[in-house]
């Protein structure tokens, strides 16, 4: 079972799904996916003032699914796998559930009509 609480591990499963949630930061996390990138490289295809958008890169470091390293002026944004595999973990947890779930459903309706055809 994955753990869902604040610890060791860092923050909860819960903020990545938060951030996750936006599609500003998803995009923000596809774009990390191809490479490193600096706040305006990143900033450059949102239409939004760059305190706003600071704040997106601010709740993403947060959760950590990036992390950030600034060399002289130019703060430069990374990906960080191991938070995205929580999250991948978790759905995948889930949909292990609900395929045995939908299995048990099918059988038993399955039951059921060959029960109501005799």
């Amino acid at each position: 079972m994955i753990a869902l609480a604040t610890g060791a591990a860092g923050p909860s499963i819960d903020g990545v799904f938060r951030a996750l949630a936006d599609p500003t930061r998803r995009e923000v996390l596809a774009r990390l996916s191809r490479s490193a990138a600096s706040v305006s490289e990143l900033a450059a295809p949102f239409d939004m003032a760059l305190p706003s958008f600071v704040g997106h890169l601010r709740i993403l470091e947060g959760c950590g699914l990036v992390r950030s390293e600034k060399k002289g002026r130019v703060r430069t944004y990374r990906l960080s796998a191991e938070r995205m595999r929580l999250a991948e973990d978790w759905l995948a947890q889930q949909r292990t559930f609900w395929e045995r779930r939908l299995d048990q459903l099918d059988d038993y309706l399955i039951t059921l009509k060959q029960e109501t055809n005799r």
